[in-house]
């Protein structure tokens, strides 16, 4: 067997993390970057389904191998969560008896390896991008199909069961305080680690705009319903709004049109988003469901200007002097009139940059992983 005094690593990916554009993906990808840039050998093993093979990976990763996420129908009928045994591979079981390197896990998505005794001697490390249960039983809520309803309500149960495994674990990964106070009333070994991300310095453009901005997949339940909230809370208020985000569904287009100071940008690249973020007066990021440390706060807080958030985008978390707390619509209207008149200076850019040395330390969580695969 090897040794793995040289730092080796297998990781697991549920999906193809380049590129890094959406939520989960976006942590894998940087984990990993942080991870070679470190000296870790990285052995990275991704499930397909429908994102393309990257060579990119490649300048980054020791080997990157691929596996087919097995998606036919009948798998909803599994006693296993769909996410779970949709990733179950003979293949990649065998590839990682080749050695004895430690590996992470990422996501309960691919914790049926923690099942499999040739592995129970294995440094095993999993990442809890959520708790799984809690994100689809709020999935279940929002849905308005009935059939997906009920698809998802069966999933929590079968998440719930299922979570038990991450007692055969060496060590749980929480990505927020709220996940850590509830995996480690549960499990051993568990330790916070914050979300990875493509930014880590502020750098924010001095001075104001004529806008506030809105973003997130406007495909996702939650994501719509916020820009509806968002919607009635500026008609007929003076102040312009853009939305921006993927897939906007017809109402929420048809919504839109006909109110002078709305603007729906549909789908815009990355790049016309992270301009958006940054030339914004204001930008405004609220949820439904408080789970995880959610990236587009990180981004919007390293490259933006005024931050108004709800409770539940920021629960468990100090931000103390980084975002102005707005629940609803008539706080929104109020702090907006307050913010709009004000100037980013650099006073401000500076107390940014020096409150989100204490928020967010991606070298502290650099060296508990190093600590943790050694």
């Amino acid at each position: 067997m090897s040794n793995t005094s040289d730092k080796h690593l297998h990781i697991v990916s549920f999906d193809i993390p380049y590129p890094a554009n959406y939520g989960g993906v976006i942590d894998v990808f940087f984990r990993i970057k942080a991870l070679s840039e470190r000296g870790v050998k990285i052995h990275l093993h991704c499930f397909e389904y429908g994102r393309e093979h990257s060579e990119y990976l490649e300048s980054f990763c020791y080997s990157v191998n691929y596996y087919k996420r097995k998606t036919k129908l009948s798998r909803i009928f599994s006693p296993l969560p769909y996410i779970v045994c949709s990733r179950d591979s003979e293949e990649l079981l065998d590839n990682l008896k080749k050695d004895d390197y430690p590996i992470l896990l990422e996501g309960l998505h691919c914790c049926k390896l923690l099942t499999c005794d040739e592995l129970k001697d294995r440094n095993i490390i999993v990442r809890a991008h959520n708790v799984e249960h809690d994100y689809y039983e709020h999935l279940a809520k929002v849905e308005v199909d009935s059939k997906k309803k009920l698809y998802l309500k069966q999933e929590v149960d079968k998440l719930r069961n299922f979570e038990c495994v991450l007692n055969k674990a060496n060590a749980i990964l929480a990505i927020s305080q709220k996940d850590y106070e509830y995996f480690s009333e549960r499990y051993k070994n568990v330790y916070k680690v914050t979300a990875y991300n493509a930014y880590t310095e502020v750098d924010i453009i001095e001075g104001s705009s004529d806008y506030v901005l809105y973003h997130g997949n406007l495909s996702v339940a939650e994501n719509y319903r916020a820009a509806e909230i968002l919607v009635e809370t500026f008609e007929n208020f003076d102040v312009k709004l853009k939305i921006a985000g993927m897939n906007p569904p017809p109402h929420i287009v048809k919504l839109i049109e006909d109110i002078p100071n709305i603007e729906l940008i549909d789908s815009p690249s990355d790049q016309v988003l992270f301009d958006l973020i940054r030339h914004a007066h204001i930008n405004i990021l609220v949820t439904e469901q408080a789970t995880g440390l959610k990236l587009k706060l990180l981004n919007t807080l390293f490259n933006g200007r005024f931050c108004l958030v709800n409770d539940k985008m920021v629960e468990g978390l100090d931000v103390n002097g980084l975002c102005y707390i707005v629940n609803d619509s008539n706080a929104i209207r109020f702090a907006v009139s307050e913010l709009m008149p004000r100037s980013f200076d650099k006073h401000q850019i500076e107390r940014r940059r020096n409150n989100m040395k204490n928020f967010y330390n991606i070298e502290e969580a650099t060296d508990l992983l190093l600590k943790l695969i050694e």
